[in-house]
């Protein structure tokens, strides 16, 4: 990997022995309550870059930057990065180990409860991406506030084996459902690389995955998302059950088997089939006729 411009040559931050002694000596440690875990491979920070894909005009929110790893070796490449911190302490130790990197601006703050397209908005035009490591206590919530960004164009994300696992399931597999459907729905999602827990110190319990998700142009979901979130959530809430039967007594407003029949129908769904089966498209359909017969602002509450 090419050397890091104006960031000092001698941090090697891919150094478990380096990374410790940093933390002894500013008196900092992994936070478990943070699900802090920092990346010390070499091969999967290059895996990182590569699948970021950076560009002169790129963008970049970083959420949980740490050391400053992965932001030390996208910033040359780019023209803004933008990284949110939670940790006070590491908020501080990036002043030093992101030294001379003028075009990033690290945000002191919990991402969880910010406006991050407004975050974006003030780093002014370019296309912009995302890169997280996520914490794996917040892996759907940041994932799902990330997506709802439009101007983020591409995630690149690194996520539990199993959550990767659930994003790219097939219909009628066991770890198919509803996260996997409001994923796909909004974006391609592909598996970059497995990643060993062996690489980031402190060892987690788990292996990772590196996650790639790229904005589908066709529109995605916005038309339908609550709709598309109540049939979902009907669907595989009631995973034994006949959609006809899951939609009807899933509590939707408005809807009853009456409905249900009528939505499926205007779907071109055979009702008998169970929602497992769906695939992303069949259950955007389904949202779609549910708003066709139930009006374009169904569901009108939250379910």
């Amino acid at each position: 990997m090419s050397s890091l411009a104006g960031a000092d040559p001698g941090q090697d931050l891919t150094s478990v022995a380096y990374v410790r002694e940093l933390l002894r000596r500013n008196g900092l440690a992994p936070l478990n309550r943070l699900g802090q875990h920092f990346l010390v491979n070499r091969r999967v920070l290059e895996e990182i870059v590569t699948s970021v894909d950076p560009a002169p005009a790129d963008v970049i929110l970083e959420i949980g930057p740490g050391l400053g790893t992965v932001t030390r070796a996208l910033a040359p490449a780019v023209r803004r990065l933008v990284a949110v911190e939670v940790d006070r302490g590491l908020v501080g130790l990036l002043g030093s180990t992101l030294a001379g990197l003028i075009n990033v601006r690290v945000v002191a703050g919990d991402a969880t409860r910010m406006d991050l397209g407004e975050l974006l908005t003030r780093e002014g035009e370019g296309v912009a991406k995302a890169v997280s490591n996520l914490p794996y206590y917040l892996t759907s919530p940041l994932l799902f506030q990330l997506m709802a960004v439009e101007r983020v164009r591409k995630l690149v994300l690194m996520v539990q084996e199993e959550v990767a696992g659930r994003l790219i399931a097939a219909p009628a597999t066991k770890e198919y459902g509803a996260l996997t459907v409001a994923v796909n729905a909004v974006c391609q999602v592909r598996v970059a690389a497995p990643v060993s827990r062996h690489a980031f110190y402190p060892v987690p319990g788990v292996d990772s995955s590196l996650v790639v998700l790229a904005r589908r142009d066709s529109g995605g979901p916005s038309a339908v998302g609550p709709a598309l979130s109540a049939v979902t959530r009907a669907a595989f809430g009631y995973r034994r059950k006949t959609l006809t039967r899951a939609l009807a007594g899933a509590h939707l407003p408005g809807m009853d088997r009456t409905l249900a029949y009528e939505v499926l129908a205007r779907a071109g769904i055979d009702g008998q089939r169970r929602g497992e089966t769906l695939s992303v498209e069949e259950f955007m359909a389904l949202a779609r006729a549910a708003q066709g017969l139930l009006g374009r602002d169904w569901p009108q509450q939250p379910v």
